[in-house]
């Protein structure tokens, strides 16, 4: 192995270990620092040190246990220059006999217990009420997920500056409040439930669907976001949305094996092998849903969603999916929580149920949404339309512009094949 070589591959390997351990790392540092921008400044600080460090000594035996000493020797550098330094002394003390003793005892379950609730902590730090709740998602991507500036305003269908102010503020924000590093309880844990759920889910979406890049999924963003949903759902039992999350994410992880081939390239929902649909993980979602619903009151968004997923692994074909159920359940869904990226999802299912034609009309009247101008998925759903309808010419166009507007590299291969199959061979 060359030089050359060696040196990228400790770069991948720092950039996989930052993606599986940076909530992790900038979690159990806030708990430290008490301080959100700090903490990732501190975090982004070890990165740096790792990049220029393990290309010459090797990657250590536990990387993310090297990325923490790093990052807390640097923290407690910064402490001793700051007035804070004397009382930050006894914390830390106290805190260090804690994590002595957790090692002292230390099984993997206690130890990822610990984990999920430094991560947990986070979550619910970034969705303090003294932020707007755009700046609460925003800013809880960036931490946990380890997502860009770029794939938040993405997912957010705003442009990447509005992005970059929400987080810069909202960090801000929380310094000047002194916002607690706790799990808040009572009232207060209920009144930041909803951003909390939203942020879990967006970051399981982006493991889902990843925004760029050269991989269609990032399945430890997925994992993340499934452990939490798990813990909140330990922490909250007797909330049905809660449930009804856990529920949608577990039957959508269950297509996960079936949505790439061998090779990495993207396999479309028409074109999966069911049988590698995940049983289990049905299973669980399917109980998840029914306790949702078993808490009674009327079904949230998640549940819902969780049901339209329930329709589809509860099918044997694409051609056998109850899809007037899953256009209604939809339509549900967009009067609760009304969205038009909802309406292109219901547009999608009404062309299922009641035919391609059905289906574009609805789409059409989505075209000059200003919010999906630069969504992808718009494109890509009119191209399978018209493609269907024999439009071909207007089906190549529409999977060109889809294939320009995505900035995921396996997704913008398939959109361009796609194109190609429309013109005359």
């Amino acid at each position: 192995m060359t030089s050359d070589r060696a040196h990228r591959d400790t770069h991948r390997t720092i950039e996989t270990v930052w993606r599986m351990e940076s909530a992790r790392l900038i979690g159990g540092l806030v708990r430290m620092v008490r301080d959100v921008g700090l903490a990732e400044e501190l975090a982004q600080d070890a990165l740096v040190a790792a990049l220029e460090s393990w290309p010459a000594s090797g990657v250590p035996d536990n990387p993310a246990a090297w990325l923490m000493a790093t990052a807390r020797r640097r923290a407690i550098d910064r402490l001793r220059r700051s007035k804070r330094w004397q009382q930050k002394q006894v914390e830390l003390a106290f805190e260090l006999e804690a994590e002595r003793d957790a090692a002292t005892a230390s099984s993997e379950a206690a130890r990822d217990e610990a984990i999920a609730d430094d991560v947990l902590r986070l979550v619910f730090i970034a969705c303090h009420p003294v932020l707007p709740s755009q700046a609460q998602v925003a800013l809880t991507l960036r931490l946990l997920g380890g997502l860009t500036t770029a794939e938040i305003a993405r997912a957010f269908l705003v442009a990447e500056p509005t992005i970059a102010q929400r987080i810069v503020r909202a960090k801000r924000t929380l310094a000047q409040a002194r916002a607690p590093f706790e799990l808040p309880h009572g009232d207060a844990l209920y009144a930041r439930l909803p951003p909390v759920l939203a942020v879990i889910y967006l970051i399981f979406n982006e493991g889902y669907s990843a925004t760029v890049g050269d991989d269609w999924m990032r399945p430890a963003l997925c994992e993340e976001a499934l452990r939490l949903g798990r813990v909140l759902a330990e922490l909250m039992p007797a909330e049905p949305e809660v449930h009804g999350l856990v529920a949608l994410m577990e039957l959508q992880a269950s297509r996960a094996a079936a949505r790439t081939s061998a090779t990495g390239e993207p396999v479309l929902l028409p074109d999966q092998d069911r049988a590698r649909w995940d049983r289990l993980l049905i299973q669980r979602g399917r109980t998840a849903l029914q306790r949702a619903e078993t808490l009674g009151g009327r079904r949230g968004p998640y549940a819902l969603q969780a049901a339209i997923a329930a329709c589809h692994a509860g099918a044997d074909t694409v051609e056998s999916t109850d899809w007037t159920r899953i256009a209604d359940l939809y339509a549900e869904l967009s009067r609760q929580a009304p969205s038009p990226v909802i309406e292109l999802n219901r547009a999608v299912a009404v062309a299922m149920a009641d035919g391609p034609a059905a289906g574009l009309a609805l789409v059409d009247r989505l075209r000059s949404h200003k919010a999906l101008r630069d969504y992808h998925f718009l494109p890509s759903v009119r191209g399978d339309l018209l493609a269907k309808l024999g439009r071909a010419d207007e089906a190549d166009a529409e999977f060109r512009r889809a294939a320009a507007l995505t900035r995921n590299n396996r997704e913008r291969a398939l959109l361009l094949a796609r194109a190609e199959a429309c013109r005359p061979a």
